[in-house]
């Protein structure tokens, strides 16, 4: 990719839910795509150094991702199903970006579950310029209007370092979901990048990446009791704030200049909530594609 759109990504953190992202009681995470891309265009020249080499530019960033199965909090669904993510995001040098997301499930009905519109401002700060902060609202526009769909806008905070060469690198990211209801989630993540083949316009690289994913959720329980002789049973909800899944996604990188290819693979590890029991670890591939447009 171009090395004149390295600058803005080195401002920007990391999007959030963007891809199959979307807020976490629907489904689970994917976190750091734009890291990716710092990546691909990264190669070997320091962010001290290219910050002396531009100003300022603007671009255009445009996927689609597939999924071969669909999990919640990686936990099984009664249904089994694919879905497709489409995303376009522009990005600008100041640390302004914004973009527009959706999501397409093969057996729901309306099968095109929401479109998402977010907007954020991130930067760069320290020696090397190895940290970096980022923040963003994002509002959610359901297709089925009567389902119940208590979040619709998502506020976010994250802040991530890494090493000078971009191979080693970590972040966290704190977001609150509110609407007709509320929660709160924290995602920690940690990642490594190991080049299997590299040429001027070429680069294989695996980008093997763990993410730690605790959020509130709202469980419903039940007991059942006896009373002059009659059977009832009582209902109850529950607020529970905690770890609720651990995911291992290893993805296949391959990079022609302004064009990207990925095939992943993703391993949850779901971790049982109050009333849950025999969680089962789940899997799952992915294939994605992405172009870069310089404006």
């Amino acid at each position: 990719m171009k090395k004149n759109v390295t600058f803005f990504f080195l401002l920007l953190g990391f999007l959030n839910f963007y891809g199959q992202n979307i807020p976490e009681k629907k489904s689970e995470i994917q976190l750091s795509e734009e890291d990716e891309i710092i990546d691909n265009i990264l190669g070997e020249e320091s962010e001290e150094e290219f910050l002396k080499s531009t100003t300022k530019f603007q671009f255009i960033h445009v996927s689609l991702e597939y999924n071969n199965k669909t999990y919640f909090s990686g936990r099984e669904l009664r249904v089994d199903q694919f879905n497709i993510s489409p995303q376009i995001i522009y990005l600008h040098s100041n640390g302004i970006y914004a973009g527009v997301t959706g999501i397409y499930y093969d057996q729901f009905t309306p099968r095109w579950d929401y479109t998402s519109a977010t907007l954020g401002y991130g930067k760069s700060f320290g020696r090397d310029k190895k940290y970096r902060w980022s923040t963003s609202y994002a509002r959610y526009f359901y297709t089925n209007t009567l389902r119940d769909n208590p979040f619709k806008n998502a506020v976010s905070l994250g802040f991530e370092l890494d090493n000078k060469k971009k191979t080693l690198g970590a972040e966290i990211e704190t977001t609150y979901l509110f609407g007709s209801d509320n929660s709160f989630q924290i995602i920690g993540s940690t990642y490594g990048v190991l080049s299997l083949s590299k040429t001027k316009k070429h680069h294989l690289k695996l980008r093997p990446q763990l993410n730690i994913i605790l959020a509130e959720q709202t469980i419903q329980l039940s007991q059942t009791f006896t009373y002059r002789d009659r059977e009832f049973t009582r209902y109850f909800e529950n607020n529970d704030f905690g770890l609720i899944n651990t995911e291992l996604i290893i993805p296949l990188q391959y990079d022609v200049g302004d064009f990207d290819l990925e095939l992943g693979y993703r391993i949850n590890f779901p971790t049982a909530l109050e009333g849950e029991t025999n969680l089962k670890v789940t899997n799952s591939f992915n294939f994605s594609m992405s172009y870069l447009f310089d404006l």
